[in-house]
């Protein structure tokens, strides 16, 4: 069941920023940015933590997750280093993840053949 609620969740943001992609004139960029704020100001709200009990994979996998995770990390920094932790807190607690991204996204140029769209 796990299962099932994580993919209709992780299914129904997608749909909300496809409808958002299709319907306005919001450019991707700008529909990612909101989607990591929003991330950042629920989490600000304490109602992200809830969410994320309830829907598990399907609200920690999308940009709303790594929204949440720079608020977190900034919010512990900050209570750990005061205000410099504004500034180092988000960096420490998405590092893993963005590591992750990049090491992966090399390995796999070397296994497929990367180029550019026509």
């Amino acid at each position: 069941m796990d299962y099932i609620k994580a993919f209709l969740i992780g299914g129904i943001i997608c749909a909300i920023v496809q409808i958002l992609l299709d319907r306005t004139k919001l450019m991707p960029g700008r529909i990612m940015v909101l989607l990591v704020c929003g991330g950042a100001v629920l989490g600000f709200c304490n109602i992200y933590e809830p969410f994320l009990k309830f829907a598990g994979a399907g609200a920690s996998v999308p940009l709303l997750g790594f929204g949440n995770v720079l608020w977190q990390g900034v919010k512990e920094a900050v209570d750990k280093n005061g205000f410099l932790g504004v500034f180092m807190g988000g960096f420490k607690a998405s590092a893993i993840g963005i590591s992750a991204a990049l090491i992966f996204g090399y390995l796999a140029s070397f296994i497929f053949e990367p180029r550019m769209k026509k």
